[in-house]
């Protein structure tokens, strides 16, 4: 190793996809991408926060065992850099010998870990819980490597200026940052001036470095980037894909800055989102192990887009949609779903349901006698559609994917062990009015990485017609529910906002209807609770985000006609 100060840095910038607790074969990813760096001619090449690992970890840093691996994986992987070629900075869990467990970076050069600095700053809000398992880091001082002060503040130690401020007071010259930030909407731009002001504050370049894949119901987008000292853009990483791309530090007489690179072209919030799903939907079906999904293919919008999702993220003959009709299906829901199969190339089954929704009602006729015909009824159609797509999955291993939207799930228009049975969700956290404009988004776009077809994919009258659950004679959604972009407004300001209910009022919707959106949305939970995981889109969605009880009473009864009481 020389001490001589360099006037440039080679370092390549790791975006990729591991798989959480797959040491060997993220150990063995690291050892591709540093190989390409090599011939990159790299002198260092850099990973995502916890990348050894994959993140987040949850309470699995609870368990000795795994960290004890985590560290013996980053040992053996440093023996990769005895000899030429770059060093490696990564992201790992690490016990110390006194016992702390840390969110830690390393750097691995000489064939062996000679540094390591630890998270400080452990968020514990949103979709984050690092206070749980991990310890809070020391303030840290830069890293010294090849003559070049690295300071490296890991993610959440660069949304906030304290630890890059200790980093450039105890000398860092240029700051890395690794970070594992999911996607919602409009994460990219945050990301961006939340960095430029930390470039601003410390007067030093800055390199992000995001992970990227699916992580159960969070999507990481990757999207890394380099800025400048005069704070301009000089590397920008594609989102959603994985790649290995070389960044240049270079000396000047005012200090280290990156030289201008590859800007990639990122993609608008409907397409993130479209990607994010497809990407969500196809990590949790292959890093889980299934050899494809099937679903419900009913003729309305929600299955037809879910369908699209899984032919874009697996392709189609990974694909098995099923048609279930009962004598309240229409004649064109049988059309379009068949349609809709064509298009994406699936295989397409119809498999009726009169016999077996017959025979329960038969079985159960002398209990439910006296009784009036209702939603029980009606359930029951939605019960054995489930039943059969659980059946098909248990026979041939399939997932089953679930296709209620946020609109949905968040008023519980949806039941229990029927049309809520399934392993994954993708368009969990995207409200219905959302459906249709990514809907209309697919049949005009084709983005190169999706596995499904070009063109309209999702037959023009699934996107036109009313939407119903066809569980009785002409029933639709609005018997039961306002129009979506009323409720959907209503749900945004209950949800994401955490708006009163006179607030809502105040921005025009009537004071009846929300005060019903807000019961509904309450008595829900307990189906929330149970249903499955889907792809965090939003700034606040069901499940590791919003948190409520089951079990609750309050109700927001503070209108404008009762501004300092309750209305009953």
């Amino acid at each position: 190793m020389t001490n001589t100060v360099p006037n440039s840095l080679k370092i390549a910038v790791a975006q990729l996809n591991p798989v959480m607790g797959d040491l060997a074969a993220n150990v063995l990813m690291a050892r591709d991408a540093r190989l390409e760096a090599k011939l990159l001619g790299a002198d260092l090449v850099a990973f995502g926060e916890l990348f050894i690992s994959g993140y987040p970890p949850e309470d699995l840093v609870d368990k000795n065992a795994f960290l004890h691996a985590c560290r013996e994986a980053c040992e053996e992987l440093a023996k990769e850099t005895e000899g030429s070629g770059p060093s490696i900075l990564m992201g790992t869990p690490w016990l110390t010998d006194d016992g702390k467990r840390y969110n830690a970076v390393v750097l691995m050069e000489g064939g062996k870990v000679t540094a390591m600095r630890a998270k400080v700053d452990l968020p514990n809000y949103s979709v984050f819980d690092e206070k749980r398992v991990f310890d809070a880091g020391p303030m840290p001082g830069p890293i010294d490597f090849r003559g070049v002060r690295l300071g490296v503040p890991v993610c959440e130690d660069a949304w906030s200026e304290d630890v890059p401020e200790c980093l450039a007071e105890t000398g860092a010259e240029l700051l890395i940052v690794p970070n594992g930030s999911p996607w919602w909407e409009a994460k990219n731009e945050e990301r961006q001036q939340v960095m430029v002001q930390r470039v601003v504050e410390t007067d030093l370049p800055l390199l992000y470095i995001n992970q990227l894949g699916g992580q159960d119901e969070l999507v990481f987008d990757g999207g890394s980037f380099a800025l400048a000292k005069d704070r301009t853009l000089a590397l920008q990483m594609p989102q959603f894909e994985s790649g290995v791309q070389m960044v240049e530090a270079v000396r000047e007489a005012e200090g280290w800055t990156f030289a201008r690179g590859p800007l990639a072209k990122l993609p608008d919030d409907l397409e993130a989102d479209w990607r994010a799903c497809v990407m969500g939907l196809g990590d949790y079906v292959n890093k889980n192990g299934f050899p494809g999904v099937v679903l419900g293919l009913s003729g309305g919008i929600d299955s037809a887009i879910c369908a699209a999702m899984a032919v874009d993220a697996l392709g189609p003959g990974r694909v098995h949609c099923v048609m279930m009709p009962y004598e309240y299906t229409a004649q064109h829901s049988l059309e379009d779903a068949e349609a809709c199969a064509k298009a994406l190339g699936v295989r397409y089954d119809v498999v009726e349901i009169h016999a077996p929704v017959e025979g329960f009602l038969s079985a159960l006729g002398p209990l439910f006698e006296g009784t009036e015909s209702g939603v029980t009824e009606e359930n029951l159609q939605s019960r054995t559609r489930g039943t059969i797509l659980m059946a098909l999955s248990n026979k041939f291993g399939s997932m089953v994917v679930t296709t209620g939207n946020k609109s949905e799930m968040s008023v519980g228009y949806a039941t229990l062990y029927g049309d809520m049975n399934g392993g994954f969700n993708p368009i969990k956290d995207v409200y219905k009015t959302d459906v249709y404009r990514m809907a209309a988004w697919r049949n005009g776009h084709h983005p190169d990485e999706l596995r499904g077809p070009a063109g309209e994919v999702i037959p023009e009258r699934i996107i036109t017609k009313a939407p119903s659950a066809e569980l009785r004679p002409d029933q639709t959604d609005q018997d039961s529910l306002p129009e979506y972009d009323v409720l959907d407004g209503i749900l945004r300001g209950l949800v994401e906002d955490e708006k009163s209910i006179s607030d809502i009022v105040a921005d025009g919707y009537e004071v009846e209807t929300v005060g019903r959106i807000e019961h509904l949305l309450y008595i829900a939970e307990y189906k929330r609770r149970q249903a499955a995981p889907g792809v965090k889109l939003t700034s606040r969605a069901f499940g590791r985000d919003r948190r409520y009880p089951i079990t609750n009473r309050f109700r927001d009864r503070r209108d404008p006609a009762h501004p300092s009481g309750t209305s009953d």
